[in-house]
């Protein structure tokens, strides 16, 4: 049996979960519901990182080993939480922002 958490994640591959994370969600139209979410959840960070790690024989089997490993192990540090939210935000904005200015050039490009 495969152990979870056996290698930490580096800077950059947290960088990279975070960023696929956030533009899963903003894609999806999410960003609202998402951040609500995170932030209400967020003292809960730790607990939910193991709550992944209980219920990971059915998420394995979803999701395979790595990506369960990583976001478990990624959600785990509250830090990671701010990081989320901060660029889930960043990115509803941009999506805004070119909304708004398609909207203005009357969608040419």
């Amino acid at each position: 049996m495969r152990e979870f958490w056996k290698e930490p994640l580096s800077e950059e591959r947290k960088e990279e979960l975070i960023e696929a994370m956030a533009r899963f969600v903003v894609e999806r139209g999410l960003a609202a519901p998402a951040v609500l979410f995170l932030e209400l959840h967020r003292p809960l960070a730790f607990v939910g990182s193991q709550a992944g790690i209980v219920f990971s024989p059915f998420l394995v089997a979803l999701f395979g080993f790595q990506r369960v490993d990583e976001y478990t192990q990624l959600m785990s540090e509250r830090e990671n939480w701010d990081r989320l939210i901060e660029r889930i935000e960043e990115l509803e904005e941009e999506r805004r922002i070119g909304s708004r200015t398609q909207t203005q050039t009357g969608g040419q490009s």
